[in-house]
């Protein structure tokens, strides 16, 4: 099983952030480091506190780390049009070596989306454009031209280049558990799936639906990364070994450790103390 630790740009410092990561770029032990994608806090009862953003973050730390691959888990494609996201993307993949790994989502903030004048739009609507976006990413990313004609976005002969350095993209994570439309683009596209939860018996059960679905789209499954989030509680190490032997055991490719702010890299070494005892 990998190990990989999320640090959210949320209610912290660019410093401490930095510090962290640059701890976990000399572990071996972790494979990757991910933020997030949001303009406010989520999660906590006052959302009016401080949060940085997702790319310029990620960018940033790109730079200032050497081995571990970075990525953010999950970018909103509400937020940017995918065409420029995949340039984004694309960049960013040549300033970091060849380490990005890309997370997308369909976006469900309504409280950023309201506040900034964003159509969230419907469920369906959310769907509807993510589906669209997963193919505007993917041929952007891959092909030298891509020409497409959506409901939501329309490209002609749109050009990405430089390209990315990882060929024929950087590996794709999309995060959800939605059954009818998540896992399609799952089985289509990804490279890495995220469950959206924390229990094992959920992850399980949604792993199995996902497998089949895989199986029926005539694609292997063991092709796909999955992965869950793992809240660190620094005063209950010893449930989370527990946590994690039990994901191992059930069979999880990678744990990330979901870190809670103030960030300080002191929690890594009990973290990778964990991952090599298990």
């Amino acid at each position: 099983m990998l190990y990989a630790i999320k640090t959210a740009p949320q209610y912290t410092t660019w410093q401490d952030m930095l510090s962290v990561w640059q701890a976990a770029d000399a572990m071996e032990v972790f494979h990757s480091a991910w933020n997030f994608d949001h303009f406010y806090p989520i999660n906590v009862p006052d959302t009016s506190g401080p949060c940085m953003e997702a790319w310029t973050t990620l960018s940033a730390l790109a730079q200032a780390t050497n081995r571990i691959r970075i990525g953010c888990m999950v970018s909103g494609v509400v937020y940017r049009h995918p065409a420029v996201l995949a340039n984004m993307m694309a960049s960013l993949d040549i300033i970091s070596d060849g380490r990005l790994e890309i997370g997308i989502g369909a976006g469900w903030s309504e409280e950023e989306c309201d506040a900034y004048g964003i159509e969230l739009g419907t469920l369906t609507e959310r769907f509807d454009r993510f589906d669209e976006a997963c193919e505007v990413l993917h041929g952007m990313l891959s092909q030298e031209q891509t020409t497409y004609a959506g409901k939501y976005f329309n490209l002609t002969s749109a050009r990405c280049n430089p390209p990315p350095v990882q060929r024929p993209h950087p590996p794709i994570c999309i995060g959800g558990n939605g059954e009818k439309r998540t896992f399609p683009n799952v089985v289509r596209w990804a490279d890495h799936w995220n469950y959206a939860g924390f229990d094992l018996d959920g992850f399980i059960t949604k792993r199995q639906v996902l497998a089949d679905q895989c199986a029926a789209a005539g694609r292997n499954p063991d092709e796909i990364l999955t992965s869950i989030h793992q809240p660190v509680d620094a005063g209950a190490l010893d449930q989370l070994k527990d946590d994690v032997a039990a994901f191992k055991e059930a069979g999880l490719g990678m744990m990330v450790f979901y870190l809670p702010p103030p960030h300080d890299p002191s929690i890594l070494e009990p973290l990778a103390a964990i991952a090599e005892a298990v």
